[in-house]
Protein backbone atom coordinates (compact mmCIF):
# COMPACT_ATOMS: atom_id res chain seq x y z
CA UNK A 1 0.00 0.00 0.00
CA UNK A 2 1.28 3.34 -0.82
CA UNK A 3 2.02 5.86 1.43
CA UNK A 4 -0.20 8.08 0.76
CA UNK A 5 -3.28 6.07 0.52
CA UNK A 6 -3.98 5.75 4.34
CA UNK A 7 -4.77 9.85 3.96
CA UNK A 8 -5.88 9.99 0.48
CA UNK A 9 -3.72 12.06 -1.30
CA UNK A 10 -3.04 11.08 -5.10
CA UNK A 11 0.27 10.98 -6.17
CA UNK A 12 1.46 14.76 -7.86
CA UNK A 13 -0.59 16.83 -6.14
CA UNK A 14 -0.41 20.18 -7.00
CA UNK A 15 -2.94 22.61 -4.69
CA UNK A 16 -3.20 23.96 -1.50
CA UNK A 17 -2.90 21.82 1.49
CA UNK A 18 -5.23 22.96 4.36
CA UNK A 19 -4.33 21.82 7.31
CA UNK A 20 -5.53 22.29 11.18
CA UNK A 21 -5.19 21.60 14.74
CA UNK A 22 -7.63 21.71 17.78
CA UNK A 23 -10.82 21.51 18.16
CA UNK A 24 -12.17 24.62 15.01
CA UNK A 25 -10.89 24.10 11.66
CA UNK A 26 -9.62 27.71 11.03
CA UNK A 27 -8.88 26.30 7.20
CA UNK A 28 -12.72 25.66 6.26
CA UNK A 29 -13.39 29.48 4.86
CA UNK A 30 -9.54 29.62 3.66
CA UNK A 31 -9.89 31.15 -0.03
CA UNK A 32 -7.45 28.76 -2.47
CA UNK A 33 -8.06 30.85 -5.28
CA UNK A 34 -9.61 28.04 -7.45
CA UNK A 35 -6.87 25.62 -6.63
CA UNK A 36 -7.66 21.79 -6.04
CA UNK A 37 -7.69 21.72 -1.92
CA UNK A 38 -6.26 18.78 0.77
CA UNK A 39 -7.74 18.91 4.13
CA UNK A 40 -6.02 17.34 7.38
CA UNK A 41 -7.39 17.99 11.00
CA UNK A 42 -5.54 16.53 13.84
CA UNK A 43 -6.21 17.30 17.72
CA UNK A 44 -2.29 18.60 18.02
CA UNK A 45 1.54 18.70 16.45
CA UNK A 46 2.46 14.66 17.52
CA UNK A 47 5.41 13.21 15.51
CA UNK A 48 2.65 10.59 14.17
CA UNK A 49 0.43 13.70 12.67
CA UNK A 50 3.56 15.56 11.54
CA UNK A 51 4.77 12.49 9.79
CA UNK A 52 1.09 12.36 8.34
CA UNK A 53 1.58 16.15 7.20
CA UNK A 54 5.22 14.97 5.86
CA UNK A 55 4.40 12.30 3.83
CA UNK A 56 1.39 14.38 2.43
CA UNK A 57 3.72 17.09 1.09
CA UNK A 58 6.36 14.52 -0.15
CA UNK A 59 3.50 13.13 -2.48
CA UNK A 60 2.88 16.81 -3.75
CA UNK A 61 4.57 18.47 -6.76
CA UNK A 62 6.58 21.43 -6.54
CA UNK A 63 4.41 24.74 -6.02
CA UNK A 64 2.37 22.94 -3.68
CA UNK A 65 0.80 25.92 -0.89
CA UNK A 66 0.75 24.91 3.19
CA UNK A 67 -1.94 27.02 4.95
CA UNK A 68 -1.72 25.76 8.41
CA UNK A 69 -4.14 26.91 11.56
CA UNK A 70 -4.63 26.68 15.26
CA UNK A 71 -2.54 27.05 18.63
CA UNK A 72 0.98 28.40 17.56
CA UNK A 73 3.15 25.56 18.75
CA UNK A 74 1.22 23.22 16.88
CA UNK A 75 1.43 25.85 14.20
CA UNK A 76 5.10 26.27 14.53
CA UNK A 77 6.01 22.43 14.41
CA UNK A 78 4.17 21.86 11.40
CA UNK A 79 6.25 25.19 9.84
CA UNK A 80 9.06 23.38 11.10
CA UNK A 81 8.11 19.84 9.12
CA UNK A 82 7.52 21.52 5.68
CA UNK A 83 10.65 23.27 5.88
CA UNK A 84 12.55 19.95 6.32
CA UNK A 85 10.83 18.85 3.35
CA UNK A 86 11.92 21.58 1.10
CA UNK A 87 8.63 24.08 1.41
CA UNK A 88 10.09 27.64 0.90
CA UNK A 89 8.89 30.00 3.73
CA UNK A 90 6.81 31.68 1.06
CA UNK A 91 4.80 28.85 0.18
CA UNK A 92 3.63 28.51 3.65
CA UNK A 93 0.87 30.35 5.51
CA UNK A 94 0.57 30.44 9.29
CA UNK A 95 -2.98 31.25 10.84
CA UNK A 96 -1.73 30.90 14.39
CA UNK A 97 -4.06 31.59 17.36
CA UNK A 98 -2.75 34.39 19.04
CA UNK A 99 -2.84 32.68 22.48
CA UNK A 100 -1.25 29.09 23.25
CA UNK A 101 1.79 27.75 24.70
CA UNK A 102 5.42 28.51 23.08
CA UNK A 103 7.75 25.79 22.66
CA UNK A 104 10.80 27.26 23.60
CA UNK A 105 14.57 25.56 22.38
CA UNK A 106 17.25 25.35 25.24
CA UNK A 107 20.76 25.61 23.20
CA UNK A 108 22.69 23.44 25.91
CA UNK A 109 20.55 20.40 26.23
CA UNK A 110 18.74 20.56 22.84
CA UNK A 111 15.41 20.01 23.95
CA UNK A 112 12.48 22.07 23.99
CA UNK A 113 9.94 22.97 26.92
CA UNK A 114 6.29 24.22 26.53
CA UNK A 115 5.10 26.78 28.33
CA UNK A 116 2.55 29.34 28.46
CA UNK A 117 5.56 32.42 29.69
CA UNK A 118 5.80 35.62 27.38
CA UNK A 119 9.01 36.67 25.97
CA UNK A 120 11.14 38.74 28.41
CA UNK A 121 10.58 36.08 31.48
CA UNK A 122 12.00 32.68 32.17
CA UNK A 123 11.50 28.85 32.15
CA UNK A 124 13.46 26.23 33.59
CA UNK A 125 14.30 23.52 30.48
CA UNK A 126 12.33 20.36 31.30
CA UNK A 127 15.40 18.33 30.09
CA UNK A 128 18.64 19.81 31.85
CA UNK A 129 17.14 22.14 34.40
CA UNK A 130 18.74 25.53 33.11
CA UNK A 131 16.84 28.49 33.43
CA UNK A 132 16.29 30.02 30.17
CA UNK A 133 15.38 33.59 29.30
CA UNK A 134 12.56 33.66 26.64
CA UNK A 135 13.10 35.63 23.17
CA UNK A 136 10.81 36.64 20.81
CA UNK A 137 13.37 34.94 18.00
CA UNK A 138 11.62 31.89 16.43
CA UNK A 139 13.86 29.47 14.54
CA UNK A 140 11.67 28.11 11.90
CA UNK A 141 14.27 25.37 11.37
CA UNK A 142 13.84 24.21 14.85
CA UNK A 143 9.99 25.25 14.85
CA UNK A 144 10.37 26.87 18.60
CA UNK A 145 11.72 30.22 20.38
CA UNK A 146 15.04 30.40 21.41
CA UNK A 147 16.11 30.28 25.12
CA UNK A 148 19.40 31.26 26.23
CA UNK A 149 20.87 30.81 30.04
CA UNK A 150 18.93 33.62 32.04
CA UNK A 151 21.90 33.69 34.38
CA UNK A 152 25.45 33.21 32.39
CA UNK A 153 26.68 36.57 33.19
CA UNK A 154 26.41 35.90 37.12
CA UNK A 155 29.22 34.99 39.59
CA UNK A 156 28.59 32.06 40.63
Amino acid sequence: MPPTAGIGLEPGFRGVICVSFGASDDTAGYDTGGQPRYDLHFESATTETLSELRSALAHSHVGVRLVVAGPPADTRAAAAAAAECGLLEAEVTLLAHQVGPRVIYCPHCRATTTTTRKAGSEVQCGECGTSLAITDHFSRRLGAYLGYSAHAEEAA
